[in-house]
């Protein structure tokens, strides 16, 4: 992680912290190196903004060569949406509550809009909304793979594709989630596998309805490497951009393809062997436990062993590393997708630190 250290020495009189710091080139290799695994593959690539929720970021990842994006949710998809982007997936079984059934509909008469489905009430509803013009919304139907998630069973996909198609809407495949990915670094292949098996079963479903998938899409940033079943029509990773400490656990990805780090400072030494720093669940979340700890002191071997609000525990190790009150610290966190809600923007800079930009986190809580 000589890159974060090194970015950050530079920034040091520049910033104020806690902040959050994205090393630009090192990101911009993330979308690069993805794309080209997709070309590779036939793949298209549908990245996931929830993870960054910045306009610029998904401006980048669509000039690289994605499709289009997937969002989490429809105040996400109005973000990305007013930004100019025209062709966005709301992967989630949303149900239109409140204003959610005109604001989909809104989306739908200006941009090329998906939203994922797993169940017959939601269909309806979403017809219900879109009112006289159903045919222009596409839903896709959500199948779980194992995750026990949101997700039909896959053999159920047919029928619900035809649900929709009842009702006016377009059925435009199938999607899933192998978020059991993530259990380990073992766990990644064979939640690929059962993705793999849960979309054959689904687009089986579908063609015996006599509906013929658009897109079969699949996820995500830990089993995205295992996506090369012919079946699959589109990847969703998310993570992939900034990577985080879990993936490179789960072998996802390198140290050095780490483009997100928060910067920290000491502000108090008066426990032995142990300092306090200015980044607690405020800025990182709560990703972690006593075992792995909740965030690591880049290029070294130090974590954090605790979070308050504010307060972040740092017990120190034997050896050199003996940081003092007023030291600026490279925090690697677990999992980057919290982190990225709890600012306004980000710190932009390369591996050098010698340029700075801040761009917004535009999508911040945007929930609902």
């Amino acid at each position: 992680m000589n890159r974060i250290q090194s970015a950050l020495e530079a920034l040091l009189e520049r910033i104020d912290t806690p902040s959050p710091i994205v090393l630009a080139d090192v990101m911009q290799e993330n979308i690069d190196r993805m794309q080209a695994f997709a070309d590779a593959q036939n793949l298209d690539v549908r990245p996931h903004v929830k993870t960054h929720k910045c306009v610029e970021i998904g401006r980048r990842q669509v000039k690289a060569g994605a499709v289009g994006i997937t969002a989490g949710n429809v105040g996400e998809a109005e973000v990305f949406a007013t930004a100019g982007f025209e062709d966005i997936f709301i992967a989630y079984p949303v149900w239109t509550a409140g204003t959610k059934g005109p604001r989909i509909r809104k989306l739908a008469e200006t941009i090329r809009l998906r939203v994922g489905v797993d169940n017959v009430a939601a269909i309806n509803a979403l017809a219900d909304a879109m009112g006289d013009e159903p045919g222009l919304l596409q839903v896709v139907i959500e199948v779980d793979c194992g995750a026990r998630r949101s997700g039909a069973a896959p053999e159920s996909a047919g029928d619900l594709a035809l649900a929709a198609r009842r009702r006016g809407l377009v059925p435009a495949g199938v999607f899933t989630y192998p978020g059991h990915g993530s259990a380990g670094p073992d766990a990644r292949k064979r939640a690929a596998e059962d993705q793999d098996a849960a979309l054959i079963t689904a687009v089986r479903s579908l063609t015996a309805a006599g509906i013929t998938p658009e897109v079969v899409s699949a996820g995500s940033t830990p089993t995205v490497e295992f996506a090369t079943n012919s079946v699959i029509t589109e990847i969703r990773p998310g993570e992939y951009v900034f990577n985080d400490l879990n993936n490179t656990r789960l072998g996802a990805c390198t140290e050095d393809q780490i483009a997100l780090f928060v910067a920290g400072t000491v502000v108090s030494d008066w426990v032995p062997d142990q300092v306090i720093l200015d980044i607690g669940t405020k800025a990182l979340g709560r990703e972690g436990n006593p075992e792995i700890g909740y965030g690591a002191i880049a290029g070294t071997n130090a974590v954090l062993s605790k979070l308050n609000e504010y307060h972040g525990f740092l017990p120190l190790p034997g050896g050199d590393f003996r940081p003092g009150v007023g030291t600026v610290l490279p925090v690697v966190p677990n999992h980057v997708c919290p982190v990225v809600v709890n600012f306004e923007e980000y710190i932009v800079t390369d591996s050098t630190g010698t340029t700075l930009e801040r761009w917004p986190v535009d999508a911040r809580g945007f929930l609902n």
